[in-house]
């Protein structure tokens, strides 16, 4: 299942993440576009990025409008040709998003009170192989709307997958446009990868450069007294693949003892972080470890709780804001920001799920767990110089005739 907004609040590839034990990459691209300009310091009504092994390569926004490079490695082996070519491609697609997003509006009978979002993320994985080649894994193409599943293309099927029942119809019409499929399985199963191993040269310096996390293990107040909240916190570290474990008594703790993790999530500096907590009693004198393991860097190291309580005049400790990198959420927080403003408004909100509870010293007996998989990649269409048949079709105008030739991104 994809989803697009979710509870994180970003595009997210369910079970797409590689294991620690082999080396993938992903090239993707993601465009976020809003039905109106959001009325907030830094949002804007149209966004476009390109990731390459989730580090930002390109990035293009409605106020700007200008494609640039966000690696240095990509100024220096793309020339201005380039640049300007996916500058003219990047406004083509803010105004065939403007377009999309008010034929899906008078689709779904919505007014322009609410603020709408739609998303198309397209992009291609791989694995490395012994010859230095990367394998073809799988691609995605797909959109969403409004935080929901939308419309998805079936590589393997050469199908287009409607999730809604507003996207039906359009499913329908791509379906029997031949070219449109044979298009779209070619670029994300060549084109896409070929692009991924040349810019994976252009910066192979950096991007083979492995990063040690900083590991810290520490307690924070709870909302109850009795309670603490134990924190183990990875960051600093690169590749993002980690295995992450907190353990009371050498068990590995799981989402049954009320276990909850933030997923890998990028830093500011190309770098990664993630943070698991569970909730404990203050009294609780079990031993208490987080280990962690980084196959990037070799790293494998554990640490113990110390049974320090946080201080009582309920500030953060100051770990916390020396060793956090304000991690940049791409995209996901503005639109979270904006269905969240739109949902409190009106609609009653969805029940957040309910917490195991406090991890009690009688808790049950111990189990083994699966070492948790770092967080899915973050995936969108290739964004590239090319001339080629490209999926400029409306999404709900059925009607169409099909694909135009374009010069895209």
């Amino acid at each position: 299942m994809m989803l697009i907004i979710s509870p994180s609040v970003i595009f997210v590839l369910l079970a797409a993440g590689p294991t620690v034990h082999s080396e993938r990459h992903s090239l993707t691209y993601i465009y976020t576009a809003f039905s109106k300009p959001v009325d907030l310091p830094g949002f804007h009504e149209f966004t476009a990025m390109g990731m390459l092994d989730n580090r930002m390569i390109d990035y293009y926004d409605s106020k700007e409008q200008k494609k640039i490079p966000k690696q240095t490695w990509m100024s220096e082996h793309l020339e201005q040709e380039y640049w300007d070519k996916g500058t003219q491609s990047r406004k083509s697609k803010q105004q065939w998003f403007k377009v999309n997003i008010d034929i899906l509006m008078k689709r779904m009978r919505q007014n322009d009170t609410d603020t709408h979002v739609l998303q198309w993320m397209h992009g291609c994985e791989g694995e490395s192989q012994e010859d230095g080649t990367i394998r073809f894994i799988r691609g995605m193409d797909m959109y969403n709307y409004d935080g929901n599943d939308f419309l998805s293309f079936d590589d393997h099927n050469q199908v287009w997958v409607a999730t809604l029942d507003a996207a039906k119809e359009t499913k329908r019409k791509w379906d029997d446009v031949q070219v449109l499929k044979e298009y779209t399985k070619g670029y994300l199963e060549k084109e896409c990868m070929d692009w991924m191993s040349k810019f994976r040269d252009y910066g192979k310096e950096q991007l083979r450069k492995a990063s040690k996390p900083d590991v810290h293990l520490f307690s924070q107040k709870s909302k109850s007294e009795k309670n603490i909240i134990l924190t183990c916190l990875a960051t600093g570290f690169y590749p993002k693949d980690i295995i992450l474990q907190i353990k009371r008594n050498g068990r590995i703790l799981t989402a049954d003892d009320g276990l909850e993790t933030s997923g890998v999530r990028p830093n500011e500096d190309d770098t990664f972080q993630r943070k698991d907590r569970v909730e404990i009693l203050k009294t609780d004198l079990s031993t208490y470890t987080c280990e962690v393991q980084h196959p990037g860097s070799l790293l494998h190291v554990q640490k113990a709780w110390d049974h320090t309580l946080p201080v009582e005049d309920g500030s953060t400790p100051i770990i916390i804001a020396v060793v956090v990198v304000a991690s940049f959420v791409v995209i996901g927080a503005i639109v979270g920001f904006v269905l969240y403003r739109r949902k409190k408004c009106r609609d009653p909100c969805n029940p957040s799920p309910k917490r195991k509870g406090v991890l009690t010293p009688d808790s049950s007996t111990d189990s083994s767990s699966k070492p948790s998989p770092a967080s899915s990649n973050l995936s969108v269409k290739l964004d590239m110089n090319r001339n080629a048949e490209e999926e400029n079709m409306s999404l709900m105008n059925v009607s169409s005739s099909g694909p135009s030739p374009t010069t895209t991104h």
